[in-house]
């Protein structure tokens, strides 16, 4: 398999869809995924010896395990960008290290192929040729920078450089190449490159790879001794000389002995050691000595806490048992990535009540003693042990990313037609509205401004406190059933969804005191149907209300909320460019005024026969609430989602307890910044 490594940092396991973001990843080729090859080693092109020249298939399009990615990987390469045919290649992919460049750079049949030439001067070029043309199996890596990704869920498949690949897999859809290197070691030891070197050996060992001899010097056909002449008035600089052939040589064999012995002594079973003694220069004598450590027995422990699951350890376990979606962003990679190893993607409740009661002093080695085993769990202080685990606190994070599911699960429509006040507390507040001298008013030569005042129009509003307890009980703890913790939250959520709703509506349609004539955002009779001409009228009504002082509000309606009956109508006046309207006799086009006007909300409580004052024919014109309101909703501290806690049962009841709760108030505001229609005589 090919190896990647990455410098991104973290790096999602699994997330929905395409992501994107910045990064760089070096993709070792697949065995047999380099060949190079040069010219005769006495070609001479232009008077210069012929460069080597190689050809390589960098990457095969195949799958790739790589460390900070959970599931195997595999690039796109019809989204890797090249952005020029010439692109340097180094050595271990150090800038300092060049060896040539590239000519070309191509995909084809699913691989990427690469030709160039060594052409740089340096000690990690001579290496490379030397090495090669001793034998040396060197390797190819590239370079390139992630830009997105996506991930293909389990039993789902994709394809990808024409090829068929089943989830879990990340697929790498964009990237740009970098750089090409050289390298000693992939992921597989059957990897090879082939180097022809072309250049006399003592020219190898020497700083350039140019002639600096005067004899080797070109001569012109105008003075053939020209370079004699030049060379004979000009001595050439002392030229420092590299490593030897044979130093070089030595230190290849040398290496390849290393390599060979650490994997002798890994015998494959022991891959993590195996790469890092050859990563780091770990000499053969360590690495069996890391072998031998590894390979001891180890005592029985299962009735022994692991001292490295924290608190956020166990709630990522908990999330990736439950399947939570978009897990990498509610999850920091540490803790996900210990709980994969600790617990291999899965917890149980009983496992995850034990772990907090042996991290609070219980003994015991199994659930049989439920009873001891929530005491221990809920109630630390019963010993005198240290511990940061707290289940209650887990136990509700993990509840809270499920109760916004169940939350968001029911109708929101009110969400949209109101505004929202943040309240400090349960008592009741009151706004004033601006009258009288509300109009900016000319400033005197001095400067002064003067001060508008506070009339008599209030509004006012107050939160209350809604909730509701239910259990994970007895039963569900002794079958293991952690989709409790999931559910039950579900539907503590739903219910506060729910409760809102119930609230909210019951408030907004016991409005005869609120809408009605002597107010003018009444209309009665058969010309307030939802209609072209009903939309004409409210929209007309709206527009001619006034304020305090007899001017007009100023303020435009934007929404056209209807019961469910009228929602295909109340659609069609939005978005048609024309309506049929037939009588008895006649069939015309009529254009509509109204179109893209006014957004639609639909709401099945408006005729709702539980509720005071429910209509399926009465509909509402609305202000934008920010604009405004016709109602508003106050939330405690700005809280506008319900909270969720967790604790022990009673002691009458042999479980856990989850209880939900949402501070909320529903008061209706400004009687101007609605028109209600009976639609109907």
């Amino acid at each position: 398999m090919p190896q990647l490594s990455t410098t991104i940092n973290p790096l999602p396991s699994e997330s929905p869809g395409r992501v994107k973001l910045t990064g760089s990843i070096n993709l070792l080729s697949e065995p047999g995924g380099i060949q190079i090859e040069a010219s005769a080693v006495d070609e001479v092109v232009d008077g210069k010896p012929k460069l080597p020249e190689f050809n390589m298939v960098a990457y095969t399009g195949g799958l790739m395990r790589i460390a900070g990615w959970r599931h195997p990987v595999v690039v796109d390469l019809g989204g890797l960008e090249i952005p020029s045919q010439s692109r340097p290649i180094r050595f271990g992919h150090d800038m300092a290290s060049g060896v040539g460049h590239t000519r070309s750079i191509r995909v084809e049949d699913g691989k990427l192929l690469a030709a160039g030439v060594v052409s740089r001067d340096t000690v990690a070029a001579r290496e490379i040729v030397i090495s090669a043309r001793n034998g040396f199996p060197w390797q190819a890596s590239i370079g390139a920078a992630v830009e997105e990704f996506e991930f293909v869920k389990a039993q789902q498949k994709t394809i990808v450089n024409g090829r068929d690949f089943e989830g879990p897999v990340h697929v790498i859809r964009k990237a740009t190449l970098g750089e090409i290197s050289f390298v000693d070691l992939g992921a597989d030891g059957q990897t090879s490159a082939h180097v022809a070197a072309n250049l006399p050996q003592e020219q190898l060992t020497m700083a350039g790879n140019q002639p600096v001899g005067p004899e080797q010097q070109p001569a012109t056909a105008a003075n053939p001794h020209q370079a004699t002449e030049t060379a004979s008035a000009q001595q050439p600089a002392p030229i420092q000389a590299g490593p030897t052939a044979e130093q070089v040589r030595a230190e290849a064999l040398a290496e390849s002995a290393r390599i060979a012995r650490i994997r002798e002594l890994c015998n494959g079973q022991y891959a993590e050691i195996e790469a890092q003694a050859i990563r780091d220069g770990w000499a053969p004598d360590q690495c069996a000595l890391q072998v031998l450590r590894t390979s001891r027995p180890k005592a029985p422990a299962a009735h022994f806490r692991d001292n490295n699951v924290t608190a956020a350890v166990l709630e990522a376990a908990c999330l990736l048992s439950a399947g939570l979606q978009n897990l990498e962003q509610e999850v920091a990679e540490p803790a996900l990535e210990a709980a994969d190893r600790r617990f291999r993607g899965s917890i149980g409740l009983q496992e995850l009540l034990l772990e907090a009661a042996w991290a609070h002093g219980f003994t015991g080695r199994n659930f049989r003693d439920a009873r001891a085993v929530l005491r221990f769990a809920f109630r630390p202080d019963l010993e005198a042990g240290f511990s940061t685990i707290d289940i209650g606190g887990i136990l509700s994070n993990v509840a809270n990313k499920f109760l916004l599911e169940g939350f968001f699960s029911v109708e929101r429509v009110w969400r949209n037609i109101c505004a929202t006040r943040n309240v400090s507390d349960f008592k009741t507040v009151t706004s004033y509205r601006l009258i009288g001298k509300d109009q900016y008013e000319v400033v005197a030569p001095g400067g002064e401004l003067k001060h508008g005042t506070l009339g008599n129009e209030t509004y006012t509003n107050k939160a209350d406190t809604y909730g509701l307890m239910l259990a994970i009980d007895r039963r569900d703890i002794i079958n293991d059933d952690l989709g409790a913790i999931t559910t039950v939250p579900r539907k503590l959520g739903r219910g506060s969804g729910l409760k809102i709703n119930d609230i909210f509506w019951a408030t907004f349609l016991k409005n005869n005191a609120f809408f009605k004539t002597a107010n003018k955002n009444y209309l009665e009779g058969a010309d307030t149907a939802l209609s072209i001409d009903g939309l004409t009228g409210a929209e007309v009504a709206f527009m001619d209300q006034v304020d305090s002082d007899g001017k007009p509000i100023g303020i435009m309606p934007t929404i056209m909320l209807v019961p469910t009956a009228l929602s295909a109508l109340a659609t069609q006046l939005y978005k048609s460019m024309e309506l049929r309207e037939t009588t008895a006799n006649t069939k015309y086009p009529v254009n509509n005024p109204h179109q893209g006007k006014f957004r639609v909300e639909v709401s099945r409580y408006l005729s709702n026969s539980v509720y005071t004052g429910h209509s399926a024919k009465a509909w509402y014109l609305l202000a934008d609430p920010n604009d405004l309101p016709v109602i508003e909703v106050a939330f405690l501290n700005g809280q506008e989602s319900p909270t969720i806690e967790t604790a022990e049962a009673d002691f009458n009841v042999l479980g856990v307890q989850m209880r939900g709760f949402h501070d909320f108030g529903v008061s209706l505001q400004d009687p101007r910044a609605g028109i209600r229609c009976k639609g109907e005589v």
